[in-house]
């Protein structure tokens, strides 16, 4: 598929100013399609939008198909009849620069719950058509997800492993039981989905008036503890106690002598490959509904992963395995069209995953803190791109570019930095690194919105491999300005890139 040359933010909602201590889908995410408008933007970049488990992480869900309850906005709620007005009008104080995941969850979940009665009796009729409409259309992934969550409370966050036996192994009778004895539970955990997909629809239509496409993030791998893999354990490396025989993880390179370890249970592509990949198909499909473009995470695993035994202390010992590779793209492809792709191709590359990436056409991503290792044939220097790939200043899991440029790189990587740029001044290197994404071939330039505000380190999303501390940053109100917008939109028209080009 052709994409025509464009540029765009990277921002995860959470990260959004407003809410209730965290950001969230309300009136602060209407005015952030509005900056990027202004900016002369045409992408709008977010991490995976479901709700996230241990350690806060996006790419850790409680489900594939499911909506972040987090994210939903109690203001948005009130405004159309869904909730009382009332009911978060004292909230706690909550830090502005950072999310406190668990302050928010104690405080914001019962909200919801609670708000699922007030909605049964009050509720706009419309509304109330449309959650049992939502609840139909959805059932396939919807009812195992809120039993799961439901069962999973009652378990006090346990793995789903250590429930009781049978209620993990899905024993029928168990499970009818469990519906009829906790229905009301389970509706309310269905009716906080419905609002989540109500709201997030509203705000994708705003965007889509606003010349905005939303890039959506794909997570190769899922949770062990989710509902993925406790409605479908025959689709991945379990034992006959349910447990993962190889989990998931990268080997060791330059970055980290022991690897990463994911922990994530790994696929059997030989299962899924005997009903077309089915499974995937639908994931891929729900995504497409709230996206206009898939950005699939980890693409290298799907022409061959590391493979971990479960137990090991450290990704060291492992082994490379074959993924489906081309048939499964040409399997999704038949089932779902062409429809718009960017691949996540970093780490390990091997030249059959540059084969695979050229095979079924998609953009790959160049990130410039990459580039500057004083090989002037370094994939990631913009003289030697392609125009099918995208070009990031910075990524979720790198320090923004300001950080990287003071803290991350010697003295001698920054003079190399500076003389490939052509500038001699440091004091604005995030806008010089931006100018260079933009004025790229790349037909796709992103900068992490920490970039356009020249933030440092303690601005960074994640750190790969480590838990606690991640995924908190939040823009501080105000910080969008007239005047960054207007410089964003100068140089993204300067560059070709803009959403309505002007002559100056």
């Amino acid at each position: 598929m052709k994409f025509p040359r464009a540029s765009g933010l990277i921002l995860h909602p959470t990260s959004l100013p407003g809410g209730l201590g965290i950001g969230d889908l309300g009136p602060e995410a209407y005015k952030f399609v509005d900056f990027l408008h202004r900016a002369g933007q045409t992408l709008w970049q977010v991490m995976p939008l479901s709700p996230t488990g241990y350690g806060d992480s996006p790419y850790q869900s409680l489900s594939s198909f499911a909506g972040n309850p987090l994210l939903i906005s109690p203001e948005k709620m009130a405004e159309e009849g869904m909730l009382r007005k009332e009911a978060f009008l004292h909230p706690p104080s909550f830090p502005k620069n950072r999310v406190d995941y668990g302050k928010v969850i104690e405080y914001k979940i019962p909200v919801l719950k609670d708000a699922y009665h007030y909605f049964m009796k009050n509720g706009p009729q419309k509304h109330r058509e449309e959650f049992q409409r939502f609840c139909e259309e959805n059932a396939e992934w919807l009812d195992d997800y809120a039993l799961f969550t439901v069962l999973k409370e009652i378990h006090r966050g346990a793995p789903w492993s250590d429930w009781a036996p049978e209620l993990a192994r899905r024993d029928p009778d168990a499970m009818a039981a469990a519906r009829e004895r906790l229905h009301e539970e389970i509706q309310k955990r269905k009716f906080i989905q419905f609002v989540f997909f109500h709201q997030w629809s509203a705000l994708r239509w705003h965007a889509g008036e606003r010349g905005v496409k939303i890039i959506g993030d794909i997570p190769i791998f899922v949770a062990y503890d989710s509902a993925d893999t406790w409605s479908h354990p025959e689709l991945f490396h379990l034992d006959e106690h349910l447990r993962p025989t190889v989990v998931a993880g990268v080997p060791p390179d330059l970055y980290s002598e022991t690897g990463q370890l994911w922990g994530n249970p790994l696929y059997r592509w030989d299962v899924m490959a005997q009903d077309d990949y089915t499974w995937w198909i639908s994931r891929l499909r729900a995504l497409l509904k709230m996206v206009d473009i898939v950005r699939l995470d980890h693409f290298r695993g799907f022409e061959a992963y590391w493979e971990v035994p479960a137990g090991m202390p450290t990704a060291q010992k492992g082994r490379w395995v074959k993924g489906p590779g081309l048939d499964f793209f040409e399997k999704v492809r038949q089932a779902l069209g062409d429809f718009p792709l960017i691949v996540e191709d970093l780490g390990f590359v091997t030249q059959e995953v540059v084969e695979l990436r050229e095979k079924i056409g998609a953009p790959g991503m160049k990130v410039l803190q990459f580039a500057f290792d004083g090989d002037p044939s370094n994939p990631y220097l913009p003289h030697n791109y392609d125009r099918i790939s995208v070009v990031y200043t910075s990524t979720h899991d790198s320090d923004t570019a300001r950080g990287w440029f003071q803290d991350a790189i010697s003295r001698k990587t920054q003079k190399r930095v500076l003389d490939y740029i052509g500038c001699g001044d440091e004091s604005e290197i995030h806008w010089e690194m931006i100018r260079l994404a933009w004025r790229s071939v790349a037909t796709f330039a992103i900068a992490q919105v920490q970039d356009i505000l020249g933030l440092d380190n303690e601005a960074r999303m994640n750190v790969p491999g480590t838990l606690g501390g991640n995924w908190g940053w939040r823009v501080l109100p105000g910080a969008l300005t007239d005047d960054v917008a207007e410089r964003m939109a100068h140089m993204t028209n300067l560059y070709g890139r803009a959403n309505r080009p002007t002559k100056e």
